[in-house]
């Protein structure tokens, strides 16, 4: 069995592999909270990943190579995730009773009722949520399958990079555990509280609700900053790479604002809307109290309060490093200006401290 989990308590830097760049970040303890000791983005070459998956697993793999030698981390082992979207999760109820080594068996023997993969493609693995609702003797199981090529891509652009994926993950679980780093954002750190985690990338818009710190709903939808990207080559007649070039950097007509940016601006509060109906038809609750915005696209100045105020919930970006020391080959205004795209990354580093 290829641990979709991994094992507990193993130092390991987290790797986020995006649409667009490989993102690393590793941690260690300071105290009562933790200090990053190394962390480097580095861009991936145009469609070697797409809608997720790895397209060219040696561009990915020199890629990360040069991540990690740019970042100086001298860890060898390394957790990775798998998006959500190619991830089957099932909550199952076992006796309570079980070993895990008898678990593992009795979810081998009727696998087929939960997973609609023949198991010799599958990676696979579960995780013990606790005891079964108004039955002692059973506990409830989180069962996770992905296809095993999604798994083994991954581990294979780490052996690029000379690194051993000793952790995959799920996307979404990376998001949970980042939320640690980002309590303090919302009122009462959190506890008792429904947060929406919205993370918009280059392609992809994940929404993660989390009640109480954990989650209870997560959702992949495509959208993202390569839409305003395509809007800006159209209208403007430019390549995609000064698309991009001008859209970071400024230079675009004095029309921009008004006819491309606040329309994009209005297309990011109709997809939260819309994402937030789908939790709300999909769960018992009726509303959130605070959303945090993150990736790239959300730092978008005015985005954040446009959300809050058409939304009307509380809204804030993404601060995962705000409360976090760093090493002195950290630079610390780059790492915050970076930081609120780097929630997968936080999330699969904290997995050192499980």
């Amino acid at each position: 069995m290829a641990g979709l989990f991994g094992k507990k308590s193993i130092p390991v830097v987290g790797i986020d592999i995006s649409s667009t760049s490989v993102k690393l970040i590793e941690m260690s303890k300071a105290g009562k909270t933790f200090k990053v000791d190394s962390y480097a983005v580095e861009p991936l070459p145009a469609n070697s990943v797409v809608d997720k998956r790895i397209e060219d697993v040696e561009a990915v793999g020199q890629s990360l190579e040069r991540a990690v030698k740019k970042s100086g981390t001298k860890l060898k082992t390394a957790a990775v995730a798998v998006a959500g979207s190619s991830v089957i999760t099932r909550v199952i109820s076992m006796p309570a009773n079980l070993t895990d080594p008898e678990m593992a068996d009795q979810i081998l023997i009727e696998a087929d009722q939960y997973i609609p993969y023949d198991m010799e493609e599958v990676s696979y693995d579960f995780s013990t949520i606790g005891p079964t609702e108004g039955n002692p003797d059973q506990v409830d199981v989180l069962l996770a399958a992905s296809q095993r090529d999604n798994v083994d891509q991954r581990s294979e652009v780490c052996e690029y990079a000379g690194l051993t994926a000793k952790v995959v993950d799920i996307e979404a679980y990376a998001i949970e555990h980042a939320f640690e780093l980002m309590r303090h954002q919302v009122a009462d750190n959190g506890i008792d509280k429904v947060v929406a985690i919205v993370d918009i990338g280059a392609t992809t818009m994940t929404i993660t609700v989390l009640h109480d710190g954990n989650i209870i709903y997560t959702r992949d939808q495509t959208f993202g900053g390569k839409q305003l990207t395509e809007e800006i080559m159209r209208r403007y007649g430019l390549s995609y790479e000064e698309a991009g070039q001008k859209k970071r950097q400024g230079g675009l007509p004095d029309n921009y604002h008004t006819e491309v940016l606040d329309p994009f601006k209005d297309s990011i509060v109709q997809e939260v809307n819309r994402s937030l109906q789908f939790f709300f038809a999909n769960s018992t609750f009726n509303a959130i109290d605070s959303i945090i915005m993150a990736g790239g696209t959300c730092t978008i100045p005015g985005v954040i309060n446009i959300v809050e105020q058409q939304v009307g919930t509380h809204a804030v970006l993404a601060e995962p490093s705000a409360h976090l020391k760093m090493s002195g080959k950290v630079r610390p205004e780059r790492l915050h200006g970076d930081a609120g795209a780097l929630l997968v990354s936080f999330g699969l580093a904290l997995r050192s401290f499980d």
